[in-house]
């Protein structure tokens, strides 16, 4: 650290504001913010960062600048502002580039709607922008349905409709439009249309309903009935697309709803602006972390970012969890209970569905990444010290402790290593007893590794609960190994995971990758061993039973199980066959055996 940076670092202002790291030669290197720019300067310099990419950056800081702000509000806005303009390489940044449609209300006389990515500052309203294209295309069509809009681009000025300058065209022929360019319909009832079009972009439905009522009363005190059930149709038209887009009590009026969640390379944050109880717009969007960023700091940094995005001023937001910042004039609130609280559970639904769907591609596109973000996570769900790329797993088989085998898998990167597999016989044990077979078996592998100087596992999975995995840690101590390399045990009821020396097992999400993985690695261990067993029972059944016709010893034996391979095909085998395997005079004893 060099003198100017001491300095620096000692009069530092206690303050809410922004924080902003520079390398030597004067490249941003991160900016933050902070309640108190003092006391969150000096965490980076005064305590063991654990972090690694942590520890690079503060390593590279030769400056650092501060701004002071009125509130941690005020450094959450300047802070995002400035990340937005400097891209600085250590901070997280949700990168979308992408053009959104917004739905827009052209202004002019009898007002179009259309779809658009493109905002023109001409006194037009422009409502969105919308995440996805289907929902707003899916809005636009129900509006045509209810309503007779012009779609022509003339000029619908009062005087040159005055002066007859324009003829309806199809549209209006199809009953598509009620020909305004011919004074066939005012202005009044054009904007009366234009009015509740504007509710049902929002969310109301009540001024759509009360003008469509409207019609169709009139119609019927007319006696037009025909026109008047049109009018009805487009009522139950409009009644179908508000139940369908009701998700909440429709009581939840101007509320924006975030859920998140997140993993140890990335967090997922859904957003819902919700009107009158419907989820007019849904967006959903992946941030990296760069560092050991908390979930806190990323859904503080979402809300700004995805508020400005959508041009959000709703005065009540929904969170999953409580936050520091406080946005002035706007409520924050973390439901307990009732339909605020299902809608937020609805919110990390949608988060938790949107990774899941880019993990698959990950894995499809670069299997590399999704390899190293299940490493850190069963690195940090194990409390392990470092990532597991080795595992080594053991299972015991035996049938009322006979034919006893216990199998060693090998996965390397998350994927099974067949051609390190290994079979044990146990030689010290007899009898059913799985703690002493796994004692020793243990003790043999780590034994002979340590002898030829291979590279232990990072990670040993015992198939069993305390007692075999007391049994393992009993050979690790006795090699001198315990400590150096985590061991733990899986138990198959509650798929508990035990620890040594500690009684309370760990418990993982039932979709976690990391649990998925170890059961992999017992099931795995389980079929390698099951099998071997079936396999030294059939040969202890062949053998015994071969043994029983005279004059054929165990070298024999070997002779016709190491050509043959099976009793069924010794029993089929013709006695020239025999003769060329053990002689004529043993050959013909072994055919009349199975023959007369």
């Amino acid at each position: 650290m060099n003198s100017d940076l001491e300095l620096q670092l000692k009069t530092l202002p206690s303050d809410p504001g922004v924080y902003r790291y520079y390398d030597k030669n004067g490249q941003l290197l991160y900016v933050g913010k902070a309640k108190n720019i003092k006391k969150r300067v000096l965490s980076y310099f005064n305590k063991n960062l654990s972090g690694y990419r942590t520890r690079i950056m503060v390593g590279k800081i030769h400056r650092l600048e501060t701004t002071i702000v009125p509130s941690e509000y005020d450094a959450l806005l300047l802070e995002n502002n400035l990340i937005k303009e400097h891209q600085p390489f250590y901070n997280v940044m949700m990168k979308d580039d992408k053009t959104y449609p917004w739905i827009c209300i052209k202004n002019e006389d009898f007002p179009r709607i259309f779809l658009t990515r493109t905002l023109i500052k001409d006194g037009s309203e422009y409502y969105g922008p919308y995440a996805k294209v289907r929902p707003a295309k899916v809005l636009l069509d129900t509006i045509k349905h209810l309503y007779k809009l012009r779609t022509c681009n003339l000029n619908l000025a009062p005087q040159k409709i005055a002066e007859g300058k324009y003829r309806v065209c199809l549209e209006y022929h199809i009953k598509n439009c009620a020909g305004p360019c011919e004074q066939l319909e005012s202005k009044e009832e054009y904007d009366k249309k234009i009015e509740a079009i504007r509710g049902i972009i929002k969310g109301d439905f009540r001024l759509a309903r009360n003008y469509l009522t409207e019609e169709m009363t009139r119609y019927a005190s007319l006696l037009e009935f025909e026109n008047a059930q049109m009018v009805k149709e487009r009522i139950d038209l409009l009644e179908e697309y508000q139940a369908k887009h009701t998700v909440v009590n429709p009581n939840i009026d101007d509320v924006d709803v975030f859920g998140m969640t997140s993993d140890e390379t990335a967090a997922y944050v859904n957003f819902f602006k919700i009107r009158n109880g419907n989820i007019i717009q849904s967006y959903t969007t992946e941030i990296k972390k760069v560092l050991e960023e908390t979930d806190e700091d990323i859904l503080e940094e979402a809300i700004i970012e995805i508020r400005q995005k959508f041009s959000s001023h709703s005065k009540e937001i929904l969170i999953p969890f409580p936050i520091s910042v406080e946005i002035p004039a706007v409520k924050l609130l973390v439901p307990k209970v009732g339909d605020k609280k299902r809608i937020v559970e609805l919110s990390e639904r949608n988060a938790k569905e949107y990774r899941i769907e880019k993990l698959k591609q990950v894995q499809i596109v670069d299997p590399e990444r999704h390899t190293n973000r299940i490493m850190a996570e069963m690195q940090k769900l194990l409390r392990m010290p470092e990532e597991p790329r080795h595992i080594e797993g053991f299972d015991n088989s035996n049938i009322q402790g006979t034919n006893p085998v216990s199998a060693c898998v090998v996965f390397r990167d998350g994927k099974p290593s067949k051609s390190d597999y290994r079979i044990f016989h146990p030689k010290t044990v007899e009898g059913a007893n799985d703690f002493a077979t796994m004692e020793e078996v243990i003790y043999r592998r780590y034994r002979r590794m340590l002898d030829e100087g291979e590279a232990l596992p990072q990670l040993i999975l015992i198939d069993g609960g305390k007692g075999q995995l007391s049994s393992a840690v009993k050979s690790l101590k006795l090699l001198g190994i315990y400590g150096k390399v985590t061991v733990i045990g899986i138990a198959k009821r509650l798929e508990e995971i035990y620890f040594p020396e500690d009684p309370i097992p760990l418990y993982l999400d039932k979709k976690s990758e990391t649990l998925k993985i170890l059961q992999r690695v017992r099931d795995e261990a389980h079929r390698f061993g099951v099998r071997h067993h079936r396999t030294r029972r059939k040969n202890a059944t062949i053998q015994t039973e071969l043994e029983e016709i005279p004059g054929v010893g165990e070298k024999s034996i070997e002779l016709l199980f190491k050509r043959l391979k099976s009793v069924k095909r010794i029993k089929e085998a013709p006695f020239e066959t025999l003769a060329e395997i053990l002689g004529t005079r043993k050959g013909k004893i072994v055919w009349e055996y199975f023959n007369h």
